[in-house]
């Protein structure tokens, strides 16, 4: 088979939320697939700064970070676009303005509200990044700070279609549920990373695999030709999925590697 290229979203796809564990076949299939001659890569809203640490243990030629916004390959940056720092300041005083919550994701750290905040869901993600040495040295409100994208939390006290229209310049609010908000650039995505990395290397676009199973993966599943869903998945994939896998703890990526020949 000739070469191709994958990329692997992680929570959910690669790495179970059930476990918290990379499944050993999953493991063992990607340094099969990287011994077939494919070029292995993570393509992730996490920023480089949360990337789990199992992971560069495993065969990947590089790290598509912050929804396309931070590319490596190898010890390489390839590319790198944080929000400005007036444009990242102001969009940070609207959160506070239209009463909602807000995480800043850079490449170098997660940033947090210095107090406690009313929203559960974003105490619960302070509670999983603390624990991993993350988002303790410095604030969101602390004025200083770089980063790539947003989490927004809003409930029924917030005004957020005024916060919606003050970004949606140069900012796209992608719904998670649950009134939180994955807020990234425009003009970047896991669809533009996956095309940075094509041209990069020279391959077509028919030797794409992607790999996912939430919203934010929408756009990498637009993109490629051989777009694979996990068992369990967000039905926004449904129209542009290719393929739907056992789910990761049932060896979803073994299965679905398997099934197209890549290894």
């Amino acid at each position: 088979m000739e070469r191709a290229v994958l990329f692997f979203d992680i929570d959910g796809t690669l790495l179970s939320e059930i476990t918290g564990t990379i499944p050993e076949s999953a493991t063992e299939a990607l340094w099969a697939a990287e011994k077939a001659g494919h070029l292995l890569f993570i393509n992730t809203g996490r920023t480089a700064c949360s990337l789990p640490p199992e992971l560069y243990s495993l065969p990947f030629s590089g790290f598509l970070c912050g929804c396309g916004t931070h590319i490596t390959c190898g010890d390489q940056v390839l590319l790198s676009h944080p929000m400005t720092s007036d444009r990242g300041k102001e969009i940070i005083d609207k959160i506070r303005s239209c009463n909602l919550g807000g995480i800043a994701e850079g490449t170098e750290d997660v940033y947090f509200p210095s107090f406690v905040s009313r929203f559960d869901k974003l105490e619960s993600t302070r509670r999983y990044f603390r624990e991993r040495g993350i988002g303790i040295e410095r604030f969101l409100d602390s004025g200083n700070i770089e980063y790539d994208k947003l989490l927004v939390y809003s409930d029924e006290q917030s005004d957020l279609q005024s916060f919606l229209s003050f970004v949606e310049k140069d900012m796209e609010a992608m719904d998670r549920g649950g009134g939180i908000y994955e807020v990234i650039q425009k003009d970047y995505s896991k669809a533009t990373a996956c095309s940075f990395i094509l041209e990069e290397f020279g391959i077509a676009r028919d030797h794409a695999y992607v790999f996912g199973d939430s919203s934010n993966d929408l756009a990498m599943f637009q993109f490629a030709f051989h777009s694979v869903a996990m068992g369990c998945h967000d039905q926004v994939l449904d129209p542009f999925t290719e393929y739907v896998t056992r789910t990761v703890e049932d060896n979803g990526i073994e299965h679905a590697l398997r099934h197209y020949g890549l290894i």
